[in-house]
């Protein structure tokens, strides 16, 4: 294509206009948005115009919405910057990345209480998305092959599922083509808790989705309970249905906060848990890991055996090329808190939360939905009647001109007409932090109850974020 015509870069608000402080003789002092320059820059400069784009974003600390990672020590940065070039599929080559893996994996089974962690197996991912994947998988085809083996259909799979559940839940129905079965929420049962299960389930439910940890509320639904209720339905309807647990945030919280709540493989249904590294695994962004109870959990024909770069290697993923410096801060994590390090960051983020809840559910204008004593997370509605001016979309854009992402969002299916704000307390959110918080949350709150007038109510985002 001509210069003359790669016009994008003369348009208004299409090119990225340099201060003559920051370019060089030679350099560009414009740089086109949608299409690559014609020529090269300095790298001191391609960093400042990066570097200065990523500023706006906001200052990651102060980002309430977010359940990931945003703070990690100099030592794990340091880690992380010498190990990022390595490939996680690629096990042959990187053969100690890949015995570290296994070795974080099998300590997650060891956490979750695998009656024999060594006979159990897992795999680190991406994320929590792709690891509720591969359970839903190993689900699904441990269904089909029970079905065929007594020649049976396969046509109709389905899955059972609070209509709280994470969205990557129905991606994986959608996906997969399995019927997503929705138990709504309600006043009564806010969360899945086994009540009406036997009208959800049949003999093409492949399983049913337990999640320590809402999304929206932070509370952990009573997988104990579900596994009663499903031992009931076997018991008088002969369908065995597994459960997959959705540990994302919870299943790196329970184990630390909560030992005696049996949520994990002491229960027999269990087939397999996930949870997120990258949450209240404490580790930057990228990393997942799902574990299953036994080999038999995880069927061997999902497995592929393929060579590359010179050996065997077996891999279970929807993604083949990955980073494997977030394992490795996995496995650093791992030996630098041990199981007391641990719980102390977990305790220490729910102390922060149960203060913070406290002191936000002693305000007039609110009632809380929870407490945070589950995972460090909570949520809180606006009292009916406080008043006619503001909602809680308002004081989540007052919180923004202040620095502080705190979303605004109705509950899901059943629940849809409560809308929440909600809080997650991640490590690095201190009392102090905390403090700080609740001195704007208290300004803006008084500031909208001082208006004499409503507040426009048109065109305000839902601001919700899993």
């Amino acid at each position: 294509m001509s210069r003359s015509h790669r016009t994008s870069q003369h348009q208004p608000n299409t090119a990225v206009e340099l201060n003559p402080l920051f370019s060089r003789p030679g350099e560009s002092t414009l740089f086109p948005r949608f299409t690559l320059p014609e020529g090269e820059a300095l790298p001191s400069t391609a960093y400042q115009v990066v570097h200065d784009e990523a500023m706006l974003d906001g200052n990651s600390r102060l980002n309430l919405a977010t359940f990931v990672g945003t703070w990690m020590e100099p030592e794990a940065a340091t880690l992380y910057a010498e190990t990022f070039d390595k490939n996680m599929i690629d096990k042959d080559e990187y053969p100690q990345t890949a015995l570290i893996e296994t070795r974080c994996w099998r300590m997650l089974a060891d956490l979750w209480n695998a009656p024999d962690a060594e006979k159990s197996i897992g795999t680190s991912t991406i994320g929590s998305s792709e690891a509720c994947m591969l359970g839903g998988l190993a689900l699904k085809r441990r269904w089909q092959h029970a079905r065929r083996a007594e020649g049976k259909s396969t046509d109709k799979p389905n899955l059972i599922l609070s209509s709280a559940v994470q969205v990557c839940w129905e991606k994986f129905c959608n996906y997969w083509d399995v019927e997503a079965r929705f138990v709504p929420v309600s006043a009564e049962h806010p969360m899945l808790d086994g009540h009406d299960l036997d009208q959800y389930v049949d003999e093409n439910t492949i399983g049913v989705v337990a999640i320590m940890g809402v999304t929206y509320t932070g509370v952990y639904e009573p997988v104990q309970l579900i596994s009663e209720a499903l031992d009931d339905i076997q018991a008088r309807r002969g369908l065995d249905i597994p459960i997959h647990v959705d540990g994302a945030s919870g299943a790196m919280v329970a184990p630390f906060l909560q030992p005696e709540t049996v949520w994990d493989f002491r229960l027999q249904r269990v087939a397999s848990i996930n949870t997120s590294g990258h949450k209240y695994g404490l580790v930057y962004p990228g990393l997942g890991w799902v574990v299953w109870r036994d080999a038999a959990a995880l069927p061997e024909d999902l497995i592929f055996h393929v060579s590359y770069l010179g050996g065997d290697m077996p891999t279970f993923a929807l993604n083949f090329s990955r980073p494997g410096a977030q394992v490795l801060l996995q496995y650093y994590l791992f030996l630098r808190l041990g199981f007391a390090g641990y719980r102390s960051v977990q305790a220490t983020s729910r102390d922060v939360a149960l203060y913070l809840s406290t002191e936000i559910g002693a305000m007039g204008a609110f009632t809380l939905w929870s407490d945070g004593s589950d995972i460090p997370v909570f949520a809180w509605q606006l009292n009916d009647g406080h008043t006619e001016h503001w909602n809680l979309h308002h004081l989540s854009e007052r919180l923004r001109m202040n620095g502080w992402l705190v979303p605004a969002y109705p509950l899901p299916e059943g629940l849809s007409d409560v809308t929440v704000q909600r809080i997650v307390v991640r490590n690095g959110f201190t009392r102090d932090l905390a403090s700080s918080f609740l001195a704007d949350l208290k300004k803006e709150v008084d500031y909208l109850d001082s208006l004499t007038a409503p507040m426009p109510a048109d065109k305000q985002a839902q601001g919700f974020h899993h």
